[in-house]
């Protein structure tokens, strides 16, 4: 039988595991971003998200209620079962998710299902959300979670803005360091080949070792490769791991200022400005001056 195959998905966010939302916003703010205020999930994870004027955002993660999470994990929660599973493995700090914007969560999750590539039952939620001025509205979502079998280190995931809150976020999008959107999503593997039909399946994007998304490209890279581009260590071996984040800026030489006025160790490696992951941020973060 021939696979389901959905149009090519757009990159939606990322998810980013942390030990503590403190930690995160200290973190980010110190590499020039602006932070939103904490957000709370019905499922005891909490989050602090970083948006993007190209629609997209960073979604640093963490455990605000232990025993809610536990009771979330007995109940099936699998957004809330794989960020202990990863938490697990990989510790505290780190990329756990590449998540995939789309207007029909339900016929994602038939994909993944009839795939065999479905990470479990599909999530629906509601939470507050409170811009930096106060106004607050309620946004709700459905989640449509994929993953292989041997990749406990990441997971994709569709998701379905079911009311997006109807709040003006560019205070929120004007960071210090110019960034203006996500270009590329690094992950690392040692076999790249092997990881082509889940992110293929998931994403709706053809590729083998990169795949370009609507708006952004996810690449596979093997951890030779990953180190030789970038200077950065690849970690520990793995079937599938989210690595790195490449943003675009207007100005490379203003974010370069930027991070060397609040002491950010970093690298230039031809047009990208490389900062390591560190406590709060991780993930690799790239800044790729693009006109």
């Amino acid at each position: 039988m021939t696979e389901a195959r959905a149009t090519t998905h757009p990159l939606d966010h990322l998810v980013l595991p942390t030990i503590s939302l403190d930690v995160a916003r200290t973190r980010l703010t110190s590499l020039g971003f602006v932070v939103a205020p904490n957000g709370i999930h019905p499922f005891g994870t909490e989050n602090c998200c970083v948006f993007l004027a190209d629609g997209t955002y960073l979604e640093p993660l963490a455990v605000g209620d232990t025993q809610a999470a536990a009771r979330a994990v007995t109940q099936g929660n699998v957004f809330v079962a794989r960020h202990r599973l990863y938490r697990d493995r990989s510790g505290e700090d780190g990329f756990s998710a590449v998540v995939l914007g789309t207007g029909d969560a339900e016929a994602d999750h038939a994909r993944y299902v009839e795939a065999g590539v479905s990470a479990g039952d599909i999530l629906n939620f509601s939470r507050a959300f409170v811009d930096t001025s106060g106004k607050s509205d309620m946004a709700s979502f459905k989640l449509a979670f994929a993953s292989g079998s041997e990749t406990a280190d990441a997971f994709l995931f569709a998701c379905e803005r079911v009311n997006a809150p109807k709040i003006d976020r560019t205070a929120l999008q004007a960071h210090a360091n110019g960034v203006a959107g996500i270009v590329e999503v690094v992950a690392v593997s040692d076999s790249p080949a092997e990881q082509g039909r889940l992110i293929s399946i998931a994403t709706g994007a053809e590729g083998e070792n990169t795949f370009d998304l609507q708006n952004a490209t996810l690449i596979v890279l093997t951890p030779a490769e990953f180190q030789t581009r970038f200077g950065v260590p690849a970690g520990a071996p793995s079937r599938l791991r989210f690595a790195a984040i490449v943003f675009s800026v207007r100005n490379a030489g203003i974010a370069a200022k930027l991070l060397a006025a609040n002491g950010i160790a970093h690298d230039i490696r031809g047009s990208e400005i490389v900062v390591q992951p560190a406590p709060g941020q991780g993930a690799a973060f790239i800044f790729r001056e693009i006109r």
